[in-house]
């Protein structure tokens, strides 16, 4: 085989894989409006307001997406002062936590409790902190915001 021919051959084969790399590569990221909305919004406050303003504004976010057709998924992270906010004996927030969780179906809102605020909480207090049901433990509540932005999740802060 000369060797120009064996170079065009080469050449083509590379020009091949390397398209078909590049068509893999696209299909694998979908459109910017195909892209799930994802949203984590941060609660470090006792401050009912502030519980509340997060809450108002988990659900106006549920229902402009509900309008459109489109899901989107929320974690509301609780740490520091803000973990009043799933603690069962001290939630001003309670009834409101449970009809946002049933009503956000088919989206998806989590309300994560940061473990190191717990901790320290029970340790001060000398008894365990009971949370309330719609809530999940996360190792560590800026952590989890952190993470979770590395993902490409929005971040919000009432």
């Amino acid at each position: 085989m000369p060797e120009r021919f064996r170079w065009a051959v080469a050449a083509a084969f590379a020009l091949m894989l390397g398209s078909t790399a590049l068509a893999a590569d696209t299909k694998a990221k979908a459109p910017a409006s195909e892209q799930p909305h994802r949203l984590v919004i941060q609660v470090d406050q006792n401050d009912p307001a502030v519980m509340n303003l997060a809450l108002n504004n988990a659900t106006n976010i549920i229902e402009y997406y509900r309008g459109k057709g489109e899901d989107v998924d929320i974690d509301l992270v609780t740490y520091g002062p803000g973990l009043y906010m799933l603690r069962a004996d001290t939630s001003p927030v309670q009834e409101r936590l449970k009809q946002l969780k049933d009503y956000a179906f088919p989206s998806t809102i989590q309300f994560s409790a940061c473990n190191v605020t717990k901790v320290g909480m029970e340790k001060k207090e000398g008894h365990p902190v009971d949370l309330v049901p719609e809530a999940m433990i996360v190792p560590s509540g800026v952590v989890h915001l952190m993470e979770l932005q590395e993902k490409g999740w929005s971040y919000l802060r009432p």
